[in-house]
């Protein structure tokens, strides 16, 4: 949600932003993978291993217990594009990866080895880093997924102007399609931050050899290259002093790690040292940006965002304008036009609280964070109109034709403004509810209902009809109005969800007085049925927990979901 201003730092994206490239390899003669001289395969892209620059400066702060190996390499791509499509038919089924090669008008796909990938965050192994000290002795080592949606930027004037493919890879437990690329003549940053797991080295000089797993040099033909950086580390407070690296972590600040967090779109593992609980981020669009150290060396570290010639990832969508005035004439929805299919995922991040934000001290909670999303063919749209002196908004659906002509709306409830604090932005009414049920599901022990800002913060599925790879109201900040609005327009688009974090008051499922034993979270997407859908019947979704403990000292335990097994 919008409101809350994190005043501690917040840890930076895992380069889903980052750094544009075109301005990295500027000057540097002939772009990295141009080509050297030698015919490619129709349709197979070639990559290259390179790295940014030579050398790189990682920050220690001040508290923390390493450094993240933020070393700026990147995987070129050339002749052909880079692509993947990743599915999985339920969550009874595996993930299954393949690549897409175009040639012309010819499409064909080779899946890759079973087992090679097991989620959506991307390659997992790909990346092998081995840093050494001054005295040549091995200090760390470690393995990285890469993303091919990770931050890029193109190699040479002649590359596509604009990358087509999404911004991230989708980190959602409950994801059922995702689609990876990196344009031709494009490259894609392909270090790798794990934010649970710093790397300890203390101030000091050191080299970093960087080089592709050979397993998928193997299956990609990727040449040994193995780039060395020499890596400066150098302590910082918490006070600033870094110059523009201190500067680039709090740019966006505000931006999607704090505005979705705040409200109970989840948040990522947002800001450090927060006392609050912000769960999982929720949000596969890009974070804050995380400044390539290469661009910070040079003094380039306001190159950011989607522009001209390059994009690094680091766009936030700005918000949908509604329409310039309420609907009129007489309301209906033409039989065979598009609407939208909500469906609900499973819960996950479940956990007992004992009273955060206004809760009651003493009391258990079970909280647990949920997401509806719109499984298409056509986006939900829905326009907020007050009239004056109002305190809500009354609320239309609109709907449109194939070439993107409204052809029909309907009365769809109200909007309120939401004055809480993490909240303060107008809320749709009657989104989504969820319900505690007993282990037989035939009693509801617990109910919890909450008008929602819609926003896309996660992709579930980008592989169905019509999945929008570049949704607009991403960010909650801009998505969800201010308290003097007159209108505002929430959307949720073909293949996204929203995610909604259930660690606020009146969210979470008091267990205080509850018994120990078995019991089900239901989520319900549009439980009025207000909203107009392709289907109603896939609406509702169960994960089983199991309460034990003792009261002021719950437990939960939370059984795989099928495949999943996300606590």
């Amino acid at each position: 949600m919008t409101s809350q201003k994190n005043t501690t730092r917040l840890k930076r994206g895992a380069l889903a932003a980052g750094a544009a490239l075109t301005v990295v390899v500027a000057g540097a003669g002939a772009a990295p993978g141009a080509g050297d001289g030698k015919a490619g395969t129709a349709g197979k892209p070639k990559l290259k291993l390179i790295a940014a620059s030579k050398s790189v400066t990682l920050d220690r702060w001040e508290g923390e217990p390493g450094v993240y190996l933020d070393l700026g390499t990147y995987v070129t791509v050339d002749d052909a594009p880079l692509e993947f499509r990743v599915t999985r038919k339920s969550y009874k089924d595996p993930v299954v990866a393949k690549q897409v090669l175009r040639n012309g008008t010819t499409t064909t796909t080779k899946t890759l080895p079973a087992g090679l990938v097991k989620d959506f965050s991307g390659l997992p192994g790909f990346l092998e880093v081995t840093v050494t000290d001054a005295t040549g002795a091995e200090v760390a080592k470690n393995k990285g997924t890469f993303c091919p949606n990770n931050a890029s930027g193109r190699l040479r004037p002649d590359a596509p102007a604009t990358s087509h493919y999404p911004e991230s890879c989708p980190t959602n437990p409950f994801t059922l399609g995702s689609v990876w690329g990196v344009e031709k003549g494009w490259a894609s940053n392909s270090s790798t931050v794990d934010y649970d797991k710093p790397v300890d080295l203390p101030a000091g000089e050191y080299t970093a050899k960087v080089r592709v797993a050979k397993k998928y040099r193997d299956l990609f033909a990727i040449p040994d290259d193995q780039p060395t950086i020499k890596v400066t580390v150098r302590e910082v407070g918490d006070g600033g002093g870094a110059g523009v690296a201190a500067a680039g972590r709090s740019a966006h600040g505000a931006g999607h790690g704090s505005a979705h967090g705040a409200g109970g779109h989840g948040a990522g593992h947002g800001a450090a040292g927060a006392a609050h609980h912000y769960g999982p981020r929720g949000a596969d669009a890009p974070t804050p940006p995380a400044l390539s150290h290469a661009l910070e060396d040079r003094g380039l570290a306001h190159h950011l965002g989607d522009g001209p010639g390059h994009t690094d990832g680091s766009r936030i969508a700005p918000a949908l304008k509604p329409n310039a005035k309420r609907p009129t004439g007489r309301a209906g929805v033409p039989a065979d036009v598009p609407k939208p299919d909500l469906r609900s995922l499973p819960a996950w991040d479940i956990a007992i609280t004992d009273g955060e934000d206004g809760d009651v001290p003493g009391k258990d909670y079970l909280a647990f964070s949920a997401n509806v999303w719109n499984a298409g063919p056509a986006p939900l749209v829905v326009d907020g109109f007050r009239s004056p002196g109002k305190d809500l908004m009354d609320a239309y659906q609109y709907f449109y034709d194939a070439n993107g002509k409204q052809v029909g709306y309907t009365p769809t409830g109200t909007m309120e403004w939401d004055p809480r604090i993490g909240h303060e932005h107008w809320h749709f009414t009657d989104f989504a509810s969820y319900r505690l049920l007993s282990a037989d599901q035939t009693k509801e022990v617990r109910s919890g209902k909450e008008a929602f800002c819609l926003a896309n913060t996660d992709a579930i599925d980008y592989t169905v009809k019509n999945a929008n790879w570049h949704p607009y109201n991403t960010d909650l900040s801009t998505a969800c109005g201010q308290q003097n609005s007159i209108s505002v327009r929430e959307v949720l688009d073909v293949g996204s969800g929203d995610t909604y974090t259930q660690y606020r008051p009146g969210q979470s499922f008091d267990i205080t007085d509850l018994p120990n034993g078995t019991y089900f979270i239901q989520v319900i997407a549009n439980p009025e049925k207000r909203l107009k859908e392709t289907n109603l019947n896939n609406n509702v979704a169960l994960r089983k927990v199991v309460l034990g403990g003792t009261p002021g000292a719950r437990t939960v335990t939370v059984p795989p979901h099928e495949l999943i097994d996300a606590k």
